[in-house]
């Protein structure tokens, strides 16, 4: 990473599992954040962030609501860059999908383009999802997945896979306010993020290696196309707006492999615990490859590989109490 002694990022979503490594790593190179959280009032939004080294002299927290857009100007206002992480992040039990994901996603990434477009911020940096590549039904049978590969919305629609939905709806949103107007965008697209937990609250991707080791036998074969260890995600959205070269979605996976290898990963680590024994093939027709993510890798990025990712993950539960 690059020293950029005072230079000031703005971090939406900065309190969350991604946007508190984002934040970490963007102290620890000298940059001045501007996170955001939803409620100031709240400590478990804010404490974690707040005791972070360099925090004290650096580390500007705002309350921030992704649709209303007055709260998003005040944390933009002054920020050379913005790293937009923030967007609704659950699986299961959506009630009202359009309230509560697409709109938050898709109003709420214009509100904050919309921002940096008037504020002249330089870069702005997309977090979307592997879930907007796929599940991904018109894609070649015989052709590794890749930055160009897009989620298939009417299947999601007919699965009521609304998180994959609003990740698509949202990129592909923010893609078409930087052509019409002449944003800098790039995007960012991670696996299931897994690692050391800084926020006190547990994470979706976290939540379902803890499901795995207490014996759940979800496949996630819609969702699933490798996983990869939470610091390497954070330092993609750094080296992809340090980089000016970096352009266009970045996929981001320590490798492309099924949900059965990473359950079979996990319970060749830790035999003591109860984790189903899942089929070879749980993703029909998704192709496996240790460097599905060149473009990262051509930007100096060295993935940790699948095992450590479990060990930090599982460590990091344990010494959090959710394992024993």
């Amino acid at each position: 990473m690059i020293n950029r002694e005072g230079e000031i990022v703005c971090v939406t979503g900065g309190s969350g599992f991604i946007g508190s490594w984002v934040v970490h790593l963007l102290l620890r190179s000298g940059y001045t954040v501007h996170a955001t959280v939803k409620s100031l009032e709240d400590e478990g939004e804010t404490k974690h962030l707040e005791a972070m080294d360099g925090a004290e002299s650096h580390l500007r927290l705002f309350q921030m609501d992704l649709l209303q857009y007055d709260s998003i100007v005040a944390a933009v206002r002054g920020a050379a860059g913005v790293i937009h992480v923030a967007s609704p992040c659950f699986v299961h039990q959506v009630h009202d999908p359009q309230r509560e994901l697409l709109d938050p996603a898709v109003k709420g990434t214009i509100n904050v383009l919309t921002a940096a477009k008037e504020l002249g911020v330089r870069r702005v940096v997309v977090t979307s999802s592997i879930s907007a590549m796929i599940p991904s039904s018109n894609w070649l049978a015989d052709l590794v997945e890749n930055e160009n590969c897009w989620t298939d919305e009417e299947y999601c629609k007919q699965k009521g896979l609304w998180y994959p939905l609003s990740k698509i709806l949202a990129e592909k949103a923010a893609w078409e306010f930087a052509e019409e107007k002449g944003l800098d965008i790039v995007v960012v697209n991670p696996g299931t993020a897994l690692g050391p937990i800084i926020p006190p609250a547990l994470n979706a991707s976290m939540q379902m290696i803890l499901g795995l080791l207490q014996g759940c036998t979800e496949e996630y074969e819609d969702v699933f196309m490798g996983s990869v260890h939470v610091k390497d995600v954070a330092l993609a959205h750094i080296l992809v707006y340090e980089n000016t070269s970096a352009t266009g979605r970045h996929l981001c996976v320590e490798a492309i492999s099924h949900f059965g290898d990473f359950a079979a990963k996990v319970a060749e680590l830790y035999p003591e615990y109860n984790v189903p024994r899942l089929p070879k093939d749980t993703q029909p027709g998704l192709l496996r490859t240790k460097n599905a993510s060149k473009k990262l890798i051509d930007l100096g990025l060295e993935f940790i590989p699948m095992e450590q990712i479990i060990k930090d993950a599982v460590e990091s539960l344990k010494s959090k109490g959710y394992l024993s």
